[in-house]
């Protein structure tokens, strides 16, 4: 149900009242379309489709009344989008909100529950953009899970209770099928990890792996056996899930912001999704407050969304991410970026063609007439000079000309790399709880100030990650000002692969030296790690890294990994300061040093541990 009404918008600082009526015939006056919503147990797509489409104004409110809503895919808006980090295609859009000088969205406690391959809510070329106090999950998550019942190693086979409340999936000539919803299921059953079904943790040790049966068999009271070799097999009475392969397991994030300035969210929580929670891209200035992505309370899932919980690309302005409680994904907590793109042609001396070299970029709008860009010129991996752009081609979604106000550096070649300088944040993350999930609570790429403070952080990898890409994701770039304070880490990095509670490890490829600095000015003070494991701190390629007056207590509550690690390893870093920090604890090795790393430390005023 829909009821309209149409508010005038306050002028603000008229003066007096006579100026203000002499002015009031030439002033063109926005109204704010006031959009008013009511639960019904009907399809709510149409409903909402066409209160957006025929909006009169360029400034909407959509205001919900406390219920369930429910939206369906069959009247939602097709449309091609390219999405970062997703897979590109023909989505349907439910909230399409598109070129808005104001979108406000008065939630109160409403609850969205979306069906099928959709993506919830779009915000593309909108001036302004809040919401707040709603809930965001399916009906038939797009995931399958089960209890693991038996498995034999030597035979090759798992044991699989799976799970049926709310979950679709079948047995069909040997091959599982899921989710099966309108007609879709993935291919194979894909990537799979095994979670603890008492902590809601990943599994002790557990590792990735991307599952495909030869053969899955129904046997005796609803068991499942998995036939397939596996070099790491999960532990009896582990929940194991699936989310499908690589390719496929990304439709879409539950609320995609591009092209847009100004969001404020508030209270918005992501229960499920089939991509990320909260994706950002070419966007500037945002605000989460008090969000949320996790299983919502009594459901038997053990996971929420398929990846991230929040993703900023190319953004810019100030991100500010706080009070926020991420748990239970397929992946990071958030990932803060640029994009790299790769030099594939020199046209003449102000023009070159440039290449999207990963398959989750393409289309990408990497820059814009009047956007700076950095010279990345191998094998050094330092920004140089800068340029402007004047001229933009689009060639197709992986090509594009660029011509510049400027000659191109005399030195610049194919193969060479281009970051958008224009186009990144300042970030700060604070107050946020992050837990429960897959890979890494915090990766970041931004050459602006970043603080991470008072968060409680525990992460199956490394709990903070830095790792500029001109390699496979070309994710860009390193990082300069970076202030990591206040936080609290226990239980980190309990993946089976090796990881840290943090770790800066540059992906630069075979065209650059691995030997010269990447991320600078790193400082991590004044935080309380609890660790069962030995690493705290890896990192290459780093010119200037303080870690300070922080207190590590390390524990038993959990079977070391790696119990040969060093507490701290340096690679090829430059001005490296740990001092006044406190460790409780057994190590066999404090420092792992390489020569030039070794050069340029300073250790001192430690308790616990000292250089050997």
């Amino acid at each position: 149900m829909i009821v309209r009404k149409r508010t005038m918008k306050k002028m603000k600082n008229i003066g007096l009242l006579v100026l203000g009526a002499l002015f009031l015939n030439a002033l063109s006056i926005q109204a704010k379309e006031i959009i008013k919503l009511k639960p019904t147990s009907e399809d709510m797509t149409m409903v909402v489709r066409k209160a957006i489409e025929n909006a009169q104004d360029k400034e909407i409110k959509l205001v919900f009344e406390k219920g369930i809503y429910r939206f369906m895919p069959d009247y939602a808006l097709d449309k091609y989008c390219f999405i970062t980090n997703h897979e590109n295609g023909f989505k349907k859009i439910i909230f399409p909100f598109q070129k808005f000088q104001s979108v406000e969205i008065e939630g109160n406690g409403a609850q969205l529950i979306f069906h099928g391959q959709v993506l919830p809510l779009l915000f593309e070329e909108c001036a302004n953009v809040t919401m707040n106090n709603l809930s965001i999950d399916w009906d038939i998550p797009f995931t399958f899970q089960g209890e693991v019942i038996a498995v034999n190693e030597q035979e090759g086979w798992r044991d699989i209770k799976p799970a049926k409340s709310g979950f679709s999936w079948e047995v069909k000539n040997g091959r599982l099928t899921f989710p099966n919803v309108d007609g879709y299921s993935y291919s194979d059953v894909g990537s799979s990890l095994a979670f603890n079904p008492k902590t809601k943790d990943v599994a002790h040790g557990a590792y990735d792996m991307s599952s495909r049966p030869t053969k899955v068999e129904e046997r005796a009271n609803g068991i499942l056996r998995f036939h397939e070799k596996l070099k790491h097999y999960p532990e009896v009475g582990m929940v194991l899930n699936s989310k499908g392969l690589k390719g496929e397991n990304r439709y879409a994030p539950a609320v995609h912001v591009n092209a847009s300035q100004n969001i404020k969210m508030d209270s918005v929580i992501v229960h499920h999704a089939l991509g990320m929670g909260f994706l950002m891209e070419k966007s500037e200035t945002a605000i989460l407050s008090n969000c949320g992505v996790y299983v919502q309370e009594g459901s038997e899932r053990v996971v929420s969304i398929i990846a991230d919980a929040t993703h900023f690309c190319n953004c810019k302005g100030d991100i500010v991410v706080e009070n926020c409680r991420f748990e239970s994904m397929l992946d990071d907590g958030t990932n803060v970026h640029g994009t790299y793109v790769e030099v594939d042609e020199l046209i003449d001396e102000y023009t070159l063609r440039y290449g999207l070299e990963h398959f989750q970029q393409l289309g990408f709008d990497f820059a814009n007439a009047g956007d700076e860009m950095w010279f990345i010129h191998q094998p050094d991996p330092s920004r140089k000079s800068v340029n402007v752009v004047e001229q933009v081609e689009t060639i197709n979604d992986k090509y594009t000309i660029l011509r510049f106000k400027n000659k191109l550096p005399a030195n610049l070649k194919k193969g060479d790399i281009l970051e958008n300088k224009t186009w990144n944040p300042t970030f700060v993350m604070r107050g946020c709880t992050i837990q429960h999930h897959r890979a890494r609570n915090i990766v970041i790429k931004t050459p602006k100030k970043i603080v991470i403070e008072n968060n409680k952080l525990s992460s199956m990898m490394s709990s903070i990650l830095f790792r500029g890409e001109t390699f496979y994701w070309y994710e860009s770039g390193a990082v300069e000002d970076v202030l990591i304070q206040n936080n609290e880490f226990k239980y980190v990095a309990y993946s089976g692969s090796e990881h840290a509670v943090m770790y800066v490890t540059p992906r630069l490829g075979k065209s650059f030296d691995d030997s010269m600095a990447y991320d600078r000015n790193i400082r991590f003070m004044n935080n309380t790690i609890e660790t069962f494991d030995n690493r705290i701190v890896i990192a290459d390629r780093v010119d200037g890294l303080v870690i300070k007056d922080n207190s590590i207590k390390k524990v038993k509550s959990h079977k070391q990994l790696y119990p040969n690690a060093p507490l701290f390893e340096f690679m090829n870093c430059s001005n490296i300061d740990v001092s006044d920090n406190t460790y409780d604890g057994e190590f066999p090795k404090a420092f792992k040093l390489d020569k030039k790393s070794a050069s340029s430390i300073k250790v001192k005023g430690n308790k616990g541990f000292k250089k050997d």
